[in-house]
């Protein structure tokens, strides 16, 4: 005999369909608030337009004269670990860019032999930056080595105390000969050495690139409205562009004063580079505090307030900073998406010093 259901039961069953209805209505609109962006004006299309400009690149770039080599990375990792680069044997290019604090040092202002007056630059995808320094005196990454190595207040290290310290070393003259074969142990094959381990340095991939793969769960809904406004009512992708979020450029963002001139120490004649600093990238930044060419902002809500309010308003000042009338919620996601640019740690063997 066919079963026949119950009038209540019949009643149920013939819901289910109104259910079933509501329930897709319901993830739908879930989904659209997860990937569209009615905040502000932007539309899921500007969104996606803008993700396309932050992809990662494959590979990393070496330059033609000094091309990438397994024995000059395994030459420049002891380099960059071992303080045989300082006068007092005390200090290695580690000791300021620690690897578990994403190649900063913590510290408001670096401290080599003196305290500086500077905040330490993170080497994360230093490779594709072509002027380095906070003021941009160093030409290319091959040329910065020198600078803290003799600098008396860093590391204080004569040239010529360096190299017979490295000469003198058998583990050393067998290194150089594998880094380079015919080569003597020289300023120029340390400069090379250090400049070729340090283009290894690349931020492992964060939430973020997750999200910019396709992955819409890896960043949460405030984080997606930061990042729209990060490139749209904020302006932060004017500078901080590109998948490394840096143009490399300087600005005057309102920051630093007095004798603190940036750039212009270099272009003393340019009324636009008085008090400009290099645009730093912003991969792991929620974990590099505090921030600022000085380490004048100790964290993310510091640095928001600074641009919100507009910096010091003064001739040199950008035409990029100005007030910015975010909202407490506005503030909340810009903070929300910066965390997601935080990568997932990548341990970095300290190499075995050749003594």
């Amino acid at each position: 005999m066919p079963y026949t259901p119950h009038s209540a039961t019949r009643r149920y069953l013939a819901w289910l369909p109104c259910i079933a209805a509501l329930v897709a209505l319901v993830l739908a609109t879930d989904f659209e608030a997860s990937t569209a962006a009615p905040a502000n004006g932007v539309t899921a299309a500007q969104r996606a337009t803008w993700q396309a400009d932050f992809h990662r690149p494959d590979t990393t770039p070496y330059p033609d004269d000094n091309p990438y080599s397994p024995a000059k990375v395994e030459l420049g990792h002891k380099l960059f670990f071992d303080p045989v680069l300082s006068g007092s044997g005390k200090l290695a290019c580690a000791s300021c860019h620690k690897p578990n604090l994403s190649w900063t040092d913590g510290r408001k202002t670096a401290e080599g032999e003196q305290e500086m007056a500077t905040h330490t630059p993170t080497l994360l995808d230093i490779a594709w930056i072509d002027i380095m320094g906070w003021d941009g005196h160093f030409p290319s990454l091959e040329k910065v080595a020198f600078g803290p190595i003799n600098n008396p207040a860093i590391m204080n290290r004569k040239t010529e105390d360096l190299l017979a310290a490295l000469r003198a070393n058998p583990n050393y003259i067998q290194a150089f000969a594998e880094a380079f074969p015919g080569q003597p142990i020289s300023r120029e094959t340390i400069e090379q050495a250090l400049a070729t381990f340090e283009r290894m340095i690349v931020a492992s991939p964060a939430p973020f690139d997750r999200w910019i793969a396709g992955d819409e769960a890896a960043i949460d809904a405030s984080a997606k409205r930061g990042f729209d406004l990060f490139n749209g009512k904020a302006g932060c992708a004017e500078c901080h562009s590109g998948w490394n979020f840096t143009d490399g450029a300087f600005y005057d963002i309102g920051v630093g004063q007095g004798d603190d001139i940036g750039r212009a120490k270099l272009f003393p004649n340019s009324p636009k580079l008085r008090y400009a600093f290099k645009v730093p990238t912003l991969r792991d930044v929620a974990r590099r505090a505090p921030y600022m060419h000085n380490g004048s902002e100790p964290d993310l809500a510091s640095v928001i307030e600074l641009y919100n309010q507009g910096g010091v308003d003064r001739p040199s000042r950008s035409e990029l900073i100005k007030p910015l009338n975010l909202t407490a919620q506005d503030k909340a996601d810009l903070i929300a998406f910066l965390k997601t640019l935080t990568s997932d740690p990548k341990p970095i063997a300290v190499s075995e010093l050749p003594h």
